[in-house]
């Protein structure tokens, strides 16, 4: 029988697409949900990005001198030797626009936090938003939503507080905000007190899977501390009145005379983050309240547009920081589709992320999923992302792309999947393959060469496969 393809086949160059975006055999047509309007006496998108650009004005200031007297080709632009916020930078960006040096840095970080400017390393360039804000309302308002959901970072930590209990602080504020956005009113700031302890309890209690003794804080049998109180014992309200003057610095509420109320503008953010939630309540897979692990296998049928509308649901019910972390750990599992998955949710987070992503890039796992993150974070084209890997790492990456599909695709989808290597041959890639030391290598030749309709082509990748099954 003559081989219909040559053993030494060439094979088409082309971008392996994200295998999310694989057509799925799901029938995946719901009804469209209507598009919800915003509470009475909302103002208008226009109006709103008005207010944030108003509130944003010392950021985008400052912002836009650094573009000018820092960017390439400026003169003295490396004066200090770097383009982010040295002393020598902030002294010279007072005297340039009338500022002190603390209000300075306190636009820098605004500015930081809002996407206005994005940091790498030791350099810093515009962000996207600052070339669209004086025209495009929706990248203003996405800006001031990053800024709002980064609150916690836009005023220092209270010092005298255990990190645990700040964190429970910023776990619990969704439901203190969801109840401001809901009262459309002055709320008592003890009534806030009273609904962020029982919020703070519900935390503890879901978290809590050993036996403690009673009134003590601590696991049964467990020696007491030396010194400091267990987080249980700490004061809320100083950490309720530190949060709400965080949110109050980024323009989401004003708090004063005991009292707390939503502006406009964080009326309309907490507005859209329950949206989100109930859109994520409202869909086929009901990911919301799943541990990142499970979301992501909820969403591995679903097309791209509808996973990235999962993706920004769950963000929006947790902390951008403890979902990060959760992602990651789903990354580093055994499962390959959900490490690619992971890593397209990380990409809904964005510059939230950056640190995170940067930290893995030296676990050989996650090494070319947080390349391919971070080139395109910087400004790479999403079509040429792939050039930033080197030969193992893009053999290593259609590996591990292979294993998803044989544990989750159709064997057609592994047969097109050749076409995305690397190697110009099929005895190159086969070689290369058998030296990038994948763990799932042999299974990935094994179910290569089941679904493959060549016999001889079939044949070479069992042969492979054997040899590294027994290291020859």
């Amino acid at each position: 029988m003559t081989s219909r393809i040559p053993r030494d086949s060439r094979l088409r160059l082309v971008r392996p697409r994200p295998l999310a975006a694989a057509p799925r055999a799901v029938n995946q047509r719901r009804p469209r949900r209507p598009a919800p309007r915003p509470p009475e006496g909302t103002p208008a998108p226009a109006e709103l990005a008005g207010m944030a650009r108003a509130g944003l004005a010392g950021a985008v200031r400052l912002a836009r001198w650094a573009d000018a007297a820092l960017g390439p080709g400026r003169h003295g632009a490396t004066a200090d030797g770097k383009a982010t916020l040295s002393d020598a930078t902030a002294e010279r960006a007072a005297a340039d626009l009338g500022l002190s040096v603390a209000q300075v840095r306190a636009d820098w970080d605004t500015a930081r936090l809002a996407g206005l400017v994005e940091v790498h390393g030791d350099s810093a360039r515009p962000g996207w938003r600052l070339r669209a804000w004086d025209r495009d309302d929706s990248a203003v308002l996405r800006g001031w939503v990053a800024l709002f959901d980064a609150w916690s970072l836009a005023s220092p930590e209270p010092e005298e507080h255990e990190p645990a209990a700040v964190a429970e602080v910023v776990s619990a504020m969704p439901q203190v905000l969801s109840f401001l956005q809901l009262s459309a009113g002055p709320v008592p700031v003890e009534q806030l007190l009273d609904l962020l302890q029982q919020r703070v309890t519900e935390l503890r209690t879901e978290r809590c899977e050993v036996a403690y003794e009673p009134g003590t804080g601590r696991p049964a049998g467990s020696p007491a501390p030396a010194s400091a109180a267990p987080a249980v014992d700490a004061p809320l309200a100083p950490l309720l009145d530190w949060a709400l003057r965080a949110l109050a610095s980024v323009g989401a509420l004003t708090y004063g005379g005991g009292q707390a109320t939503l502006t406009p503008l964080g009326n309309w953010a907490v507005w859209v983050k329950l949206e989100q939630i109930c859109v994520a309540a409202q869909s086929p897979a009901g990911n919301i309240e799943q541990s990142a692990e499970d979301m992501l296998r909820g969403c591995a049928q679903l097309r791209p547009n509808a996973a990235r509308a999962e993706y920004r649901a769950w963000l929006a019910a947790r902390p951008v920081g403890s979902a990060v972390t959760e992602l990651i750990d789903a990354a580093r599992g055994d499962d390959a589709l959900l490490r690619g998955l992971a890593f397209e949710a990380l990409r809904v987070v964005g510059a939230p992320a950056e640190p995170d992503v940067r930290a893995v890039v030296a676990e050989p796992a996650l090494r070319p999923y947080a390349l391919l993150w971070l080139a395109e974070h910087d400004g790479i084209d999403p079509e040429d992302a792939h050039e930033v890997l080197t030969r193992e790492e893009a053999t290593w990456l259609w590996v591990d792309t292979a294993a998803a599909v044989a544990d989750h695709g159709e064997a057609p989808m592994l047969v097109r999947h050749l076409e995305s290597a690397v190697q110009p041959t099929v005895p190159q890639l086969l070689d290369e393959v058998r030296a990038v030391g994948h763990p799932r290598t042999v299974q990935v030749l094994v179910a290569l060469a089941a679904a493959h309709p060549d016999p001889a082509l079939a044949k070479a990748v069992r042969r492979a496969a054997f040899q590294v099954h027994t290291g020859g």
